[in-house]
């Protein structure tokens, strides 16, 4: 008989030829000896469920504006910390979204509009504003080679604006996913410890070398020397001084090197079950608002 177990490992790249043997093939992947340890996973039920969001949730407010250092229009959504709350005197976390996603997509696939303001009004956290702003498909939010600078336009042109208007920039939060996360912690290297209050790097796109960030994404560098020159772990003195948090799944195909950052530099978080996802990532919603929060209010 073809037990389900037999039947996922037959849905596996690479496996389909021993999956008949059943347990053996399965714990084969289960210690990561085959490849599909994270499809095994999520056909297994282990990436668990998105939580319902808050029911509250706040209007959001989107900027809009051509980008010098991007050269394309870009938009920013802004998520204010309750109904009606004006930016003036607010501090501010960026958001940085992930492959493929912008910045508005980033705050409605996650309900930042409801986290926030659940965060501020029932968990305690000092407020601020979260700005979710458009990085770009796949710039992996590092200068390219054509020409388009997404953490110049975050530095240069977002931050400005948002000063303009009365928000309180001289050191701000960041908060990212996957190459967002990773975004991040490249932020946190451009403007250095005294302007960095906080630091979340969610499920983080960390690779081990360039050949393995290409083959995950062919757009993501450049080149070598480009994979080089953005590479945090060659760079981990520039985050000396940056209150940390790096959450990840253990079902995620970054675990492993995210394992490793977190050895090297001891930041807050952990690895939890989930997976590269929305539901692990809105699992961790609250206590890395709160980490930003507590950390931007004690200026």
């Amino acid at each position: 008989m073809i037990t389900r177990r037999a039947l996922v490992l037959g849905g596996l790249g690479g496996i389909g030829a021993v999956a008949a043997t059943g347990g053996t093939a399965y714990a084969l992947v289960e210690n990561e000896v085959l490849p599909g340890k994270v499809r095994l996973d999520r056909a297994l039920g282990r990436c668990g469920d998105a939580p319902a969001p808050p029911a509250a949730s706040v209007e959001v407010e989107p900027v809009t504006w051509r980008s010098a250092r991007r050269g394309t229009t870009v938009t920013a959504t802004i998520v204010p910390p309750a109904a009606n709350r004006p930016l003036r005197g607010l501090p501010v976390v960026v958001a940085l979204h992930g492959t493929g996603e912008t910045g508005s997509s980033l705050v409605r696939n996650l309900a930042l509009d409801h986290y926030l303001p659940d965060a501020v009004a029932r968990g305690g956290v000092p407020p601020f504003a979260l700005v979710s702003v458009d990085g770009g498909r796949d710039t992996y939010w590092h200068p390219r080679a054509g020409g388009d600078d997404p953490l110049g336009m975050v530095v240069d042109e977002l931050l400005p604006r948002l000063r303009e208007r009365g928000a309180w920039t001289d050191r701000v939060g960041a908060i990212g996913w996957s190459m967002g996360g990773y975004g991040a912690l490249l932020l946190a290297r451009r403007l250095g410890p005294a302007r960095t209050a906080a630091v979340v790097a969610a499920s983080p796109a960390l690779f081990g070398s360039y050949e393995d960030a290409i083959a995950a994404n062919r757009r993501s560098f450049d080149g070598a020397a480009d994979y080089d020159r953005n590479d945090v772990f060659r760079a981990l003195d520039e985050l000396k001084g940056v209150p940390l948090r790096v959450d990840c799944g253990t079902s995620d195909p970054f675990a492993d090197r995210v394992r490793e950052f977190r050895e090297r530099v001891r930041p807050e978080g952990g690895l939890e079950g989930g997976c590269h996802d929305a539901a692990y990532w809105r699992r961790r919603l609250r206590p890395q608002l709160a980490f930003l929060g507590h950390r931007l209010a004690a200026r």
